[in-house]
């Protein structure tokens, strides 16, 4: 087989030729640690400290780091504290139990500070607890049967740009060289860049069409404008992800701000109307408060049917896994007696136990705690699972594709789902919101840990690592996680709180929970839903699927906002234009991949400066900004011309830098 120099396979990221078989870095014979007190109790202390912190940042500044990169590049940086080194496989069981951090906060912070903010509202550390462990317990054995579809099946043909910068962190690491120097001199740059934008504000981290008077008039009165994230982390995302599958977001990113938002401020300024769900005259709205107040919800409605597209084209498999299952249990097949180390996964037959347990658990959890009949307690456990099983291949796919899982998207529509069916069965009030709220939180945590497990899992897949141990250890780091995130909001809760009240008069942010109380408010009080932009959305994901364009990179690009879809399309450009630099085929793949380990730098050293921003942002809140990125002169934006320039710059590097790749190398 092939090899890079930093010892990947030659195919380890193109689609594999017909008869071709991936052989991973590490092959399925080695029979070297893997699991060890080493490697699982880092992971279990990662878990712990990232949860704490991701979770305490993430309430105070609104702002959600993504652990999994900076467990990585410390799993790399552990291996020279022993004088045997860690190995790779170990480092992946670090990185793999360390992230569920970032799936247990990302379910918890998004719902649970709503009980708060609602008055009249509260909860406990079990509900907490249990809402988390039982989210992230169903996100785990929902993907289990799907592994070897998007990691293997779909090898090359789904970009996996975030596993694709952390399979960079730990080769490299591992191999050292050159390609380490490249890695590192990359993360230094791009974590410079972000951390000054993010810290210290030198210049502005979105560009748009305002940055000249002619602009600014065009977004007021025309509500026609165009926005770039001018971040090196989002950029080297984009590189990643490729030109195709960056090409079809961004199409969706301007149907929803150069099509649909103008049509809305035309039509609604010119007839004067107030629609639902927008609170005020669509005439005196922003073109940012247009997109959040009615175009996102297509978005969303095209997230939900692009994940029920997927559940029927992938149905055989997923019946198939389960049918294999209850073959298990029911005939005493023994699972992976034959199978290679680097293809076994937990048996069906205990998966599909796990989720009956974790479904009995549920429900008498949810009967305990939140409601008052097992009727209504049957009805929650249904909503919960249904949800959260239909909602798994949509959160992976994005992951999959670009790099972002749109849990608040798709937690939304869990609480308009689950609040209206909870409303018909005669549940009202206190009782109703908190019902809906702990459905939201188990189906979020379980979406978060379902679309960040198989990013684990796909580093697995190219490194070598065994599945099963993957799978089982992941349980561990989601109960030391449930159990931390449940602890640190308690604590917030009572020194800052999330409400402004005599007690609390500087509460957190909490933005996402705010979010979602406002939702169960409106919902409850007046069962305004905007139903006719989700159709919207639906009927936009089967046009797309019927002309032959992923639906969910088209969704997903009309939910995100258009500044983080545009450095995706510049990226894509850029990766496009490094591998058709030279005719030469050799040279095209080694500058090309040259260009996706430096483009892995970016996220990497963006993700890391990103946690060092959040904690200054935090003890120094904005007494670090320098205000140039606000800075104005005669209607000329000072920030964003700085910010043209510098973008520019990195992008020219990048370009640049990439093609300075010899075959050799």
């Amino acid at each position: 087989m092939e090899k890079t120099k930093n010892g990947l396979p030659e195919n380890a990221y193109r689609p594999l030729k017909p008869g071709e078989k991936y052989v991973p870095f590490t092959p399925a014979s080695f029979t070297g640690p893997e699991v060890t007190w080493r490697s699982v109790g880092w992971g279990l202390l990662l878990a712990a400290i990232f949860t704490a912190s991701a979770a305490y940042l993430g309430l105070k500044i609104g702002q959600v780091f993504e652990a999994a990169i900076p467990i990585a590049i410390i799993a790399v940086g552990l291996t020279g504290v022993y004088s045997r080194k860690n190995t790779i496989l170990e480092n992946v069981i670090i990185q793999s139990i360390g992230a569920a951090s970032g799936m247990i906060v990302a379910g918890a912070i998004f719902t649970i500070p709503a009980l708060y903010i609602i008055p009249g509202l509260a909860t406990n550390f079990w509900q907490i607890f249990l809402a988390s462990l039982f989210g992230g317990f169903l996100g785990i054995v929902f993907i289990i049967p799907l592994r070897r579809y998007f990691v293997a099946e779909q090898h090359g043909l789904l970009p996996f740009p975030e596993a694709t910068a952390i399979n960079e962190v730990l080769v490299t690491g591992e191999k050292g060289g050159s390609q380490a120097k490249t890695l590192v001199f990359a993360a230094v740059i791009g974590g410079i860049y972000d951390f000054l934008i993010a810290t210290f504000g030198m210049w502005a981290e979105v560009i748009s069409t305002r940055v000249v008077p002619i602009g600014a008039k065009i977004a007021d009165k025309a509500k026609i404008i165009f926005k770039v994230n001018a971040g090196a982390a989002v950029m080297g995302l984009g590189y990643i992800i490729g030109l195709r599958y960056a090409a079809i977001i961004v199409a969706g990113s301007f149907v929803s701000w150069l099509v649909l938002i103008p049509a809305v401020w035309y039509f609604g300024a010119h007839l004067n109307l107030q629609l639902l769900p927008g609170n005020v005259p669509v005439s005196s709205m922003t073109v940012e408060q247009i997109f959040s107040s009615y175009i996102r919800h297509i978005g969303i409605g095209g997230i939900a049917a692009a994940g029920i597209i997927g559940i029927i084209k992938n149905i055989k498999i997923i019946v198939s896994a389960f049918s294999l299952g209850f073959k298990q249990i029911f005939s005493g097949v023994k699972s992976g007696s034959a199978e290679e180390r680097t293809d076994k996964d937990i048996p069906m037959s205990i998966v599909i136990f796990v989720i009956v347990l974790t479904s009995i658990a549920i429900l008498l959890f949810v009967r305990a705690s939140v409601v008052d009949t097992w009727y209504i307690a049957i009805i929650a456990l249904l909503l919960t699972v249904i949800i959260s099983f239909l909602f798994t291949t949509v959160a992976a796919r994005a992951i999959a594709i670009v790099g972002v899982n749109p849990v608040s998207g798709m937690t939304l529509m869990t609480l308009i789902l689950s609040s209206i069916i909870l409303v018909k069965v005669g549940l009202h009030g206190p009782s109703g919101m908190v019902s809906a709220l702990i459905i939201g939180t188990i189906v979020c945590t379980a979406l978060s840990s379902a679309g960040a497990f198989i990013t684990d899992l796909k580093v697995g897949y190219w490194l070598g690592a065994t599945p099963f141990n993957q799978e089982r250890f992941k349980f561990l780091g989601i109960l030391v996680s449930a159990l931390f995130v449940g602890g640190v909001i308690l604590l917030l809760q009572n020194v800052y709180g999330f409400v402004k009240t005599p007690e609390h008069p500087n509460p957190l942010a909490a933005p996402q929970g705010n979010a979602m109380a406002a939702i169960l408010n409106v919902v409850f009080a007046t069962s305004s839903v905007p139903w006719g932009l989700y159709l919207a959305g639906v009927f936009m994901a089967l046009t797309m699927e019927m002309i032959g364009v992923a639906p969910l990179a088209f969704a997903l690009g009309m939910y995100l906002p258009m500044e983080l879809n545009t450095p995706i399309l510049i990226g894509g450009i850029i990766a496009y234009l490094v591998e058709k630099s030279t005719k030469d085929e050799a040279l095209s793949k080694a500058r090309k991949d040259k260009g996706t380990l430096i483009a892995s730098g970016f996220i990497a050293g963006g993700a890391l400066m990103g946690v060092v921003s959040a904690i200054l942002a935090y003890f120094f809140e904005d007494k670090l900004n320098t205000g140039i990125a606000e800075l104005e002169i005669s209607g000329y934006h000072i920030g964003m011309i700085i910010s043209i320039l510098m973008f520019t710059f990195l992008c020219i590097f990048l370009f640049k830098y990439a093609k300075s790749a010899k075959v050799e190398e």
